[in-house]
């Protein structure tokens, strides 16, 4: 356990790290003694927060020259990159839920982070499933659902106010009881993870672990070596930063989202001496509403501050997603060393996409490209060959099927998603989606993004913005890749604009998402509590 338990104040995690160890010693004695060998493969499902396809150096060569990600890219090289995989509610909580259930939100009842509740536990997941079925599993890292997760022989998870997790010094729930790590959550996080990998690696049957890292979400706290790096160089801006959001005025113009929201503990200013409590609370948080616009020291106008603003705010993101990759690298060395590799499914995506400054943004939640597609690479030396690109339509619905499917383990039937496995093996005839299907019901805080449903096709995408609007999108995605011109209204379009509608009308009929447009708003406006 590589630094994981030499740093003083972790005499608790130790004694817990030595119940760990005799427990999985214990486990493997008795598998040893029943003979087990079970063959079928191991599955390790990294999952980064808020890392987008744009900061992936296999998707996009944009910040490349600065932040490489050889490590997740190496996932792509030895299997597939898919280019073509979203989220069916792009913000954190809400994703993971339909992630682990195989159901999408108004099904598994876990709709938007803000007062969404918690997860129900007692409902059907993919992990309970694996480890009814013969699994060894474990999840460490973020789990961001409000109850304790079940299904795993061991946890560790991010357990502050919230559950967003501590990039320093971060406090999990470690099995039922809360410690304090001293150091930085991205290497203790994979510090965890290659420790249980070693202490099952001779059981005798298959694992599934999830390893879901903190970063690279808000506030972007770089670990200590990568901090400040490249300070005097200009990160390239992405293509639609200045975009002004013409024909989506009421939409993507009427957001808490752009520069002009970041905050002052975003950008890692000092605050004056003497502030404390909700003074200090008060102005660390000030820019994340209207009217709290500032000015960073030495800009003298709008576009200045924006800049400045970009320029901080990529370089911390990125120097945390810099951390995820080395760690990834750890792990995957970590198979490599051990025998593992050839027979573990190793997958790689984010929570769901993220804006860089595309369209002026940063966060999520819109069915916008940037932030409704999600990373997803996988390696599986014994059956896949390297090098594989895939285009099918996925959702993140589609996981949980896919992982079953490849253990050997039947779906159950309230499961929505589908297994994509004959995709990734390559058969040649294979039944697949036309569409996939989105809903964002969180509003108005954080950042004042409209609730909306919505599909894409190969080519199109349509979607309905409803709360205290009334607005619909058009947007042909072979000629306007960037979706900056809205073609809803565009007599051009009209009878593609009438079919998709249709279209859609019958896809949420099939995806059960059947609610009037009252009960939909009853969803954003109900306080179903907040995580603890």
């Amino acid at each position: 356990m590589r630094n994981l338990l030499k740093t003083p104040g972790r005499s608790l995690f130790a004694l817990m790290a030595m119940t760990l160890l005799l427990f999985f010693s214990s486990c493997a004695s008795k598998q040893q003694k029943e003979k087990k060998n079970d063959v079928r493969p191991n599955i390790l499902f990294i999952m980064s927060d808020d890392h987008t396809t744009q900061a992936i150096s296999a998707y996009n060569d944009i910040y490349a020259k600065y932040f490489p990600t050889p490590n997740i890219d190496r996932i792509a090289d030895e299997g597939i990159r898919f280019d073509n995989v979203y989220c069916a509610n792009a913000i954190c909580g809400p994703s993971r839920a339909i992630i682990i259930s195989g159901k999408y939100s108004h099904e598994n009842g876990y709709y938007k982070n803000e007062s969404g509740g918690h997860f129900n536990p007692n409902q059907w997941t993919f992990p309970q499933e694996l480890h009814d079925d013969g699994y060894t599993t474990a999840m460490v890292g973020k789990w961001h659902l409000g109850t304790k997760p079940r299904g795993f022989d061991f946890y560790m998870y991010h357990n502050n106010p919230g559950q967003q997790g501590y990039y320093w010094n971060p406090v999990y729930d470690y099995n039922g009881k809360n410690i304090t790590i001293d150091g930085y959550a991205t290497n203790i996080t994979a510090d965890t993870a290659i420790a249980w990998l070693d202490r099952v690696k001779n059981q005798g049957k298959p694992f599934l672990m999830l390893l879901h890292f903190k970063a690279p979400h808000r506030p972007w706290q770089p670990d200590k070596k990568y901090e400040n790096m490249y300070p005097d160089e200009e990160m390239p801006y992405p293509e639609t930063f200045n975009d002004n959001y013409k024909t989506r005025e009421k939409t993507a113009g009427d957001t808490w989202m752009t520069m002009d929201f970041f905050n002052h503990k975003d950008m890692k200013l000092t605050p004056p001496e003497g502030l404390k409590g909700k003074a200090l609370h008060k102005w660390l948080t000030y820019g994340n509403k209207p009217g709290e616009a500032w000015m960073p020291p030495g800009c003298k106008t709008i576009e200045e501050a924006r800049k400045w603003k970009y320029q901080r705010f990529i370089k911390d993101y990125l120097a945390c997603v810099r951390s995820v990759d080395d760690n990834v690298g750890r792990v995957l060395d970590f198979l490599d060393e051990n025998g593992l590799a050839e027979n573990t499914i190793v997958v790689y995506t984010g929570d769901q996409g993220f804006y860089l400054g595309d369209h002026g943004f940063f966060d999520k939640r819109f069915i916008y490209e940037p932030s409704f597609r999600m990373p997803f690479l996988m390696r599986y030396p014994a059956k896949l060959k390297p090098h594989q690109t895939d285009n099918h339509l996925i959702s993140n619905v589609d996981f949980a099927p896919t992982f079953l499917d490849f253990a050997g383990v039947k779906v159950p039937p309230e499961v929505q998603g589908h297994s994509f496995k004959d995709a990734i093996e390559g058969k040649k005839e294979v039944k697949w989606n036309n569409e996939v299907y989105f809903h964002y019901y969180e509003f108005p805080f954080w950042h004042h993004v409209q609730p909306h449903y919505g599909m894409r096709t190969d080519r199109y995408k349509i979607a309905h913005f409803y709360y205290n609007i009334d607005v619909w999108e058009l947007y042909d995605m072979e000629k306007d890749p960037n979706e900056l011109n809205n073609v809803i209204d565009d007599p051009a379009y009209a009878k593609i604009a009438d079919s998709l509608k249709k279209e859609l009308k019958q896809l949420m009929i099939e995806v059960k998402d059947t609610g009037s447009l009252a009960e939909f708003r009853e969803i954003t406006d109900k306080d179903f509590g907040k995580l603890n």
